[in-house]
């Protein structure tokens, strides 16, 4: 009978503190590009990887180590696969661009009372979000030249906010928080006018203490949360009421998922075939999968395979790679980085 197994295939080296972060770059791992990821750490630099395309091994493609005076936490390439955007403690965050194989920094975003927890981008690379222990997320646009203008300070989140997401197709943002909630905004006009339009969670099925990061499906009709109450939850958007190319979702509670990890679930993440990883601090990686032969209503999810001791501490961040062949990558608090492959055992 046929098994799933998470084979790793290199742990990475490098940074002298634990890792928080990773991403890839959403370019390459196709016709015949590299594979190529950032990672940030509490050592204040980001590390560029890359993976030979003949020998398969990792190396460190480039040191980031300024302009951040304090740890970097979090990482996001553009779409485009040009700007790398780090999120730090120091409370600034910085865009990089990839000049000829150097990364230079081209601009640093301030404005943020505290630490910057989470930075993304949207879809079409023209907005960028941040968020900060200070408790609000900033929309920024992306204006030529690498000039970055600051559109909406968004103030809803009565705690640190942990992660900002942007929706996959549409320029919708998502912010969780040690409030417990998920809030969704939408700007409602063309005058920058952003708005909370739902808080996900309020008052029933929701986390019940900090949601620490969230991913949606490849559709983006899904969004998997984590929290540390040691639970996973799926959410699902409805369509009523929306108008063809216009509208707004609402997005309600599907499943939870619960006694899968012991300890709290730091990241999460779907992958485009569907699977979605957790990472926790209880230093182990789950899978899980659709669960088409449930008879509940509708289909759930269950756990496809369980990794314990993934790493050596606490699993901060786990990321699925956009090549051809899907690998997992996971940091975690022990400084490294390991590489994952889901291959099949007989």
């Amino acid at each position: 009978m046929e098994r799933l197994e998470l084979k790793e295939i290199q742990r990475l080296e490098g940074h002298t503190d634990r890792v928080w972060s990773l991403a890839w770059n959403p370019v390459t791992g196709h016709n015949g590009v590299p594979l190529l990821f950032a990672s940030c750490s509490g050592d204040k630099t980001i590390r560029i990887w890359e993976q030979n395309l003949s020998s398969g091994v990792w190396s460190t493609k480039a040191v980031l180590d300024e302009p951040h005076t304090r740890t970097v936490r979090s990482c996001a390439w553009s779409p485009s696969g040009k700007l790398l955007a780090t999120a730090s403690f120091d409370a600034t965050t910085a865009i990089w661009e990839n000049v000829g194989g150097d990364y230079e920094c081209v601009s640093t975003l301030e404005g943020h009372e505290h630490e910057v927890k989470s930075v993304s981008w949207n879809a079409s690379g023209n907005l960028l979000a941040t968020c900060s222990r200070d408790k609000s997320v900033w929309i920024w646009e992306v204006l030529p030249g690498n000039e970055f203008e600051c559109v909406s300070v968004l103030q809803g989140h009565t705690q640190d906010v942990k992660m900002v997401k942007w929706h996959p197709t549409m320029d919708i943002l998502f912010s969780c928080s040690y409030d417990n909630t998920i809030k969704v905004w939408a700007d409602e006009g063309d005058s920058d006018d952003w708005q909370c339009i739902q808080t996900i969670g309020e008052p029933n099925n929701g986390h019940t203490s900090t949601v620490w990061a969230l991913s949606f499906n490849a559709s983006g009709d899904k969004m998997v949360t984590c929290s540390d109450d040691l639970t996973l939850k799926i959410w699902e958007s409805e369509n009523i009421g929306m108008q063809s190319g216009g509208g707004f979702r609402h997005w309600r509670h599907f499943c939870t998922l619960t006694g899968y990890h012991d300890r709290t679930i730091f990241s999460v993440h779907w992958s485009r075939e569907g699977i979605f990883a957790s990472g926790a601090a209880d230093d182990a990686i789950r899978l899980f999968v659709d669960d088409n032969e449930s008879q509940v209503d509708g289909p759930l999810y269950k756990l496809l395979l369980k990794k314990e001791k993934a790493h050596d501490m606490d699993i901060n961040s786990v990321q699925w790679s956009p090549g051809e062949k899907p690998l997992l990558a996971s940091a975690s608090d022990d400084g490294t980085i390991k590489v994952w492959e889901l291959v099949s055992q007989r």
